[in-house]
């Protein structure tokens, strides 16, 4: 292991400067850092973490709050979360993964212990409990997502109400004037997750604009459930021709499902999708789709929230605008019979 002892010899310094050019405490002339900062990358020094963040009370770590749950999309989060870690690292800074569904708790832990310097959130609820903690805490922090009230917060995420709408807007656009929605497993309903309410929102008031019929059913996604929910709809709504989904578990079931009660897509009903491109593709009919930015949503936050601790910007609500492909799931509404 390279101590900081040689790295001081080998630039013909003292400790101490080369202490100085790792923390920032003091203003050190140009030619001594450059030299400094090569001795370091020739020698392959890493400071140790534990004395830097003594030192400086800094620990250079994200903490990234992702809790994992069952009812969600486990692979976008993933994705959320290697965007970040990649885009820390790129920043000098390593993460903090913390994926139990601890609330306000973990919020609590990480401030008071100083584990990390600052912290990102995912799975953010309209009224989610941890927000009162991050904003007394007045530590650097940036939520994926967008709470019911995103006041003294820094937010980025899928303008998710956009998104119902455009699903809605290319549906209409084809003539389709009953539109079914398959949305998230009930549960995240219920917790009030921002996504799948803001969705909803931007569906039902595009709707409301059109003149088109909408109805929305929640879906755990299996299956046994997808048949079900496709059953009730189609009861209640036989007119139905036109379907967007926003649960990338009943994917599949529902287009098995439309097969079997021989239903051609998009002959005779068009399939919209928000869900990843990936799963668009990859999916027995090629999808029309909105595509989720997981990566982006992950540098953005990272980014951001790098700008927060060194002050640099203030509250920000940053939404990224949809981007709806169309593929071999959607085409003109059939003609009544």
């Amino acid at each position: 292991m390279v101590t900081l002892a040689e790295v001081a010899r080998h630039a013909g310094v003292s400790a101490s400067t080369v202490s100085y050019v790792l923390s920032g405490k003091r203003s050190i002339s140009a030619a001594t850092r450059e030299r400094v900062e090569q001795s370091i990358r020739e020698l392959g020094y890493h400071p140790n973490a534990g004395a830097r963040a003594l030192a400086s009370s800094r620990s250079n770590i994200i903490a990234l709050m992702m809790p994992l749950r069952t009812d969600m999309y486990v692979p976008v989060m993933m994705e959320i979360a290697l965007a970040v870690a990649t885009t820390a690292r790129s920043h000098d800074h390593d993460v903090l993964l913390l994926t139990g569904e601890e609330g306000p708790a973990a919020v609590r832990r990480v401030v008071g212990s100083g584990l990390a310097d600052a912290m990102i959130l995912m799975d953010v609820e309209l009224d989610d409990a941890r927000l009162p903690l991050l904003r007394e805490a007045g530590r650097p922090a940036v939520l994926i997502g967008v709470p019911a009230d995103a006041t003294g917060l820094t937010c980025v995420d899928l303008d998710f109400t956009a998104t119902g709408a455009l699903c809605v807007e290319h549906l209409a656009e084809l003539g389709h004037r009953d539109i079914a929605v398959i949305g998230e497993a009930a549960a995240v309903y219920e917790r009030h997750t921002g996504f799948a309410e803001r969705t909803r929102d931007g569906l039902r008031a595009r709707a409301a604009e059109l003149g088109v019929g909408l109805l929305h059913r929640s879906c755990e996604g299996d299956y046994a459930a997808m048949a079900g929910t496709l059953s009730r709809i189609l009861d209640e709504r036989p007119g139905t021709t036109g379907f967007i989904v926003q649960n990338e578990a009943a994917i599949e079931p529902l287009l098995s499902l439309l097969r079997q009660l021989g239903k051609a897509v998009p002959e005779d009903v068009s399939v919209v999708a928000i869900c990843p491109d990936q799963v668009a593709v990859q999916a027995s009919v090629r999808l029309t789709s909105v595509a989720i930015p997981a990566s982006e949503m992950g540098r953005r936050a990272v980014e951001l929230v790098m700008d927060k601790a060194r002050g640099e910007k203030k509250d920000l609500l940053d939404l990224l605008p949809p981007r709806l492909t169309v593929r071999a799931s959607s085409g003109p509404a059939p003609a009544p019979r």
